[in-house]
Formats: structure tokens, C-alpha cells, sequence
């Protein structure tokens, strides 16, 4: 209810409403709308008050990814409308694929202000300090088929980069989902998928944007490669606009591909591709062999074409590109 209140005093900015008004409006009591604006004042709300007139929100908690707080920016109409939030999770993907098993809908968004155990691709850890990313994850319902499931990682790393590049960040993506400023990585994303052989039941999308985290958050053995919006500006950003702002690109995009495919995807990924045409090392297990990076194919594969003149398709494993620190 606290959600709904804040939505209503968003969708009338700068304006003073009566509680009698909200009390109509959300089908609720004058009592439990005071009740829940008492709540809202202890996190830190703000609200001016005039006889007569009513409400008028006029301050927010800072730094701070409530659900409450993302609901005042959020322009989306369904993703992340089913907002959860927690001050610490062991990792958000864990506890959306529970909602998810427990039937959450399409589009549910969980955020935490810290992950003690977060991961990435490869099994590979996540640092994620409190109260200076975007740890999140989506419950995703897609109708398309399970092999068309990994694509959205691409999707997720395009929308990222889409947000960052509109706010003059040049942020560019290395195949096949990870979000680099200069040589440093920004984003990590993890997809899991529960499917059967031709449905999928839910699609759970993490993501994880380093935004304020400066050099001494970060631990001696990722300090040479990891970056943050923070570290590149050189200025401290706001988290629940960039969340809001995230969900909205990722939903456009999203509706996109349910109706005519992942063609826009790929094409804006390309675009904003720093792996294309690079001469890279590809990593697979033991082996390893070095090449030039020409396309991807349909699936969202790279193509590399070896020093011999001869192609190899790249679904999984590691790709370096060569001159970066990873």
C-alpha cells in the first residue's frame, strides 16, 4: 500500500491532494492512508501538509532502492510493478527462482542493497557492497522457445548499455554480456533458466551494476579489472533512477522480441560491440586458440575466423579480447 501511495503522489508531482482524494482513489480508509503516511515519514518521506488542501510529497530518502522509492520514477507498465526488496540476500537470483517456483508473475523484480554470496557467469563470484549498486533480478515469463532463452542476456547487457550511453557514459559490451567502461567491467548478468523441452516455466535474469563503488571498496583481486559509474565520473549517481530507467529500456525491449523476434537486440548489440572485429583469445576448458571476431549468428554464438582463414563458432566459454586487462 505504501507503493501505491507514492505511485499516486508521482503521477500528481508538485500538487497537494487530500487524503479523503487517496482514500477514494485506492479504495482504502482515511485511517489506513494516515497510517501508512506515518510509516512512509519514518523511512525518511517527506510531505507538506496545508488544511484543506492535503498532501504534497516534497523530500525522499537518500540512497536508498526501496520499492517505494524506485515506484516514484518507475514509467514501466508491468516490470517491476511486483517489486520486493530486501537489505541483504545471500543473491537475488536465489530468491527470485523461489518466488518464481512459488508462482510470482511476469515481470516481478527483486532488489537487494547487498549480496553476501552474489555470482556471474562461469560460477564466478560477484562483489556486491551495500547501498552502491543495482542488485537485482527479474522473473521472466516468455513464450518463445528454451533455446531462445540465453539471447536475453544479450538483451540485458543492450538495455544496460542503452541507459549508460544516453547519459554520455560510452559504455560498450564484450561478447557475450558483460558491460565495460575502458577496460574495466561494470555489469555483470547471470540467466537461469526452468524450462521443458519446448516451454519455458520462468526465466530468472541477475544483474549486477557496480554504480558507486569506489577503488577502496573494491577487493585487492579484482582491483586491476573491475570498474563502477562512480570510479569513470567521478560523481555519485542516483540508483533508484537508474533502476527505474534499466526497467523501462529492458521492458521495450522485451516487448519487442515477443513480438517480432530478437533482431532489434542483435542489431544494437552489434552496434554497441567492443568484441566485433577485435582480435581475441578464446578460453574452453584446456583449450585455447586466438582469431579475429567477424558476427554473430543466430543464436547469439560468435564467429571467429582463425589466422588459417577458417570459422569457428563460439557458444560458450571465454573470450578475451587481446590488449584488455580480462
Amino acid at each position: 500500500m505504501k507503493t501505491r501511495i507514492l505511485t499516486y503522489f508521482a503521477e500528481n508531482p508538485d500538487e497537494f491532494v487530500s487524503g479523503e482524494k487517496i482514500s477514494k482513489e485506492l479504495n482504502v480508509s482515511r485511517a489506513a492512508i494516515w497510517k501508512h503516511m506515518q510509516a512512509l515519514k519514518a523511512e525518511g518521506y517527506e510531505f507538506e501538509s496545508q488544511s484543506r488542501r492535503g498532501y504534497r510529497l516534497i523530500g525522499v530518502p537518500a540512497d536508498r532502492v526501496t520499492g517505494e522509492a524506485v515506484a516514484l520514477l518507475l514509467k514501466t507498465k508491468y516490470l517491476g510493478r511486483n517489486y520486493y526488496y530486501a537489505e541483504q540476500v545471500n543473491t537475488t537470483n536465489q530468491w527470485a527462482k523461489e518466488l518464481a517456483n512459488d508462482g510470482a508473475a511476469d515481470g516481478t523484480v527483486v532488489v537487494a542493497e547487498e549480496q553476501v554470496a552474489g555470482k556471474g557467469r562461469l560460477q564466478r563470484g560477484w562483489f556486491s557492497p551495500p547501498n552502491k549498486g543495482m542488485w537485482l533480478s527479474m522473473i521472466l515469463r516468455p513464450e518463445f522457445l528454451p533455446q531462445e532463452a540465453p539471447k536475453m542476456t544479450l538483451l540485458i547487457a543492450v538495455a544496460i548499455a542503452k541507459v549508460l550511453n544516453q547519459r554520455g557514459i560510452p559504455a560498450g559490451i564484450k561478447w557475450p554480456n558483460d558491460v565495460l567502461l575502458g577496460e574495466r567491467k561494470i555489469v555483470g548478468i547471470l540467466t537461469e533458466l526452468s524450462a521443458e523441452m519446448e516451454r519455458i516455466h520462468h526465466v530468472v535474469v541477475g544483474v549486477g551494476l557496480n554504480i558507486n563503488v569506489t577503488e577502496e571498496d573494491l577487493p585487492e583481486e579484482i582491483r586491476e579489472v573491475a570498474g563502477s559509474l562512480f570510479m569513470y565520473t567521478r560523481k555519485m549517481w542516483d540508483r533508484a533512477e537508474l533502476i527505474a530507467d534499466f526497467l523501462l529500456e529492458v521492458e521495450y525491449l522485451y516487448e519487442g522480441v515477443k513480438k517480432s523476434g530478437f533482431d532489434e537486440v542483435f542489431s544494437l548489440w552489434k552496434e554497441m560491440s567492443i568484441t566485433l572485429g577485435a582480435e581475441v583469445r578464446v578460453i574452453f576448458g584446456e583449450q585455447s586458440y586466438e582469431g579475429k571476431a567477424v558476427d554473430l549468428d543466430a543464436s547469439g554464438a560468435l564467429w571467429i575466423e582463425k589466422p588459417d582463414g577458417t570459422r569457428e563458432l563460439v557458444q560458450a566459454g571465454d573470450v578475451s579480447i587481446r590488449g584488455l586487462k580480462r
